[in-house]
């Protein structure tokens, strides 16, 4: 059996139907979408556990603690929730360029 991982990260534009792809090498699968905004992460989650038998969620930098929690409370207590964080430079780095790509407008 695989060990099952989904990686769940934002995008402004992003539709969870269609960006998203899963990768295989026998042993493990990962499993990636990207979402508008936390309800969609929620959905997701909810789907893709039991649909897929996640094992452990990964979640991009831009999930606050707050939206960790709901996470793992929806995943349940049998799923590994983990968050990718930077350090203050990488922080910087990352937050000048999504400014200038203007991700955090209001769309």
């Amino acid at each position: 059996m695989p060990f099952n991982v989904l990686f769940l990260a934002h995008a402004p534009d992003a539709d969870p139907k269609i960006h998203r792809c899963a990768v295989e090498t026998g042993k493990y699968r990962l499993f990636v979408v990207v979402v508008r905004d936390q309800g969609q992460a929620v959905e997701v989650v909810k789907e893709m556990v039991p649909q897929e038998d996640i094992h452990s969620i990964l979640l991009c930098p831009g999930f606050t603690h707050s939206d960790v929690a709901e996470i793992a409370q929806a995943a349940g207590p049998q799923v590994g929730v983990s968050v990718a964080r930077g350090d203050g430079p990488a922080n910087r780095t990352v937050a000048e360029i999504m400014r200038k790509e203007n991700w955090f407008a209001k769309h």
